[in-house]
């Protein structure tokens, strides 16, 4: 019986029906390799691209201060815990709100954050205008745009009083750039 050639065709070697199997599952397992790794790496990525579809959006009630130390007119900053800190979050767990006491019943609270790019925006009574010192945006007392780059009004959050309390139903910082 006639042995089969097994010349390799790159260096003209004769190889031996061994060789060939070892080499089979050598490649074989270079592959497996490789596509665990592929995975591994894959799986979380795909994850985190994601998770906000399926996420569901944190909001809790927070606290922010008694009626009464708010005066009718008035824009206060207001700070609280965030909606859903990490136990490590430590100072970055805080978060700050505006609020104004419309009449002796009303309440509206603003994000702090600018929907340009997220900045902090700050509260000018003598003027009645919401301002952005990083890029120029401004916003009236009502939340609205008045001038500058950004996009949306001031987003608002749900106010509520209970038991005396004003209480600011919080979430993730509402940054939307458009």
């Amino acid at each position: 019986m006639k042995e089969p050639n097994t010349e390799h065709p790159s260096n003209g070697c004769v190889s031996s029906p061994a060789e060939l199997s070892r080499r089979k599952f050598l490649g074989r397992l270079s592959l497996a390799v490789g596509g665990a790794g592929a995975l591994i790496v894959t799986v979380p990525v795909v994850g985190f691209i994601l998770a906000p579809f399926f996420g569901r959006r944190q909001e809790a009630w927070r606290s922010v201060g008694k009626v009464e130390s708010f005066k009718i007119g008035e824009t206060t900053a207001v700070q609280y815990e965030d909606a859903s800190p990490l136990p490590w979050a430590g100072v970055t767990a805080r978060s700050a709100a505006w609020l104004r006491r419309v009449n002796a019943d009303t309440f509206i609270a603003f994000s702090i954050n600018c929907t340009h790019l997220g900045c902090p925006v700050r509260w000018l009574a003598e003027a009645n205008l919401f301002m952005c010192p990083c890029h120029g945006g401004v916003y009236y007392e009502d939340g609205t745009v008045a001038t500058g780059p950004p996009p949306l009004p001031l987003p608002r959050y749900p106010v509520r009083v209970k038991d005396g309390d004003v209480q600011i139903q919080t979430s993730p910082i509402p940054i939307t750039n458009k």
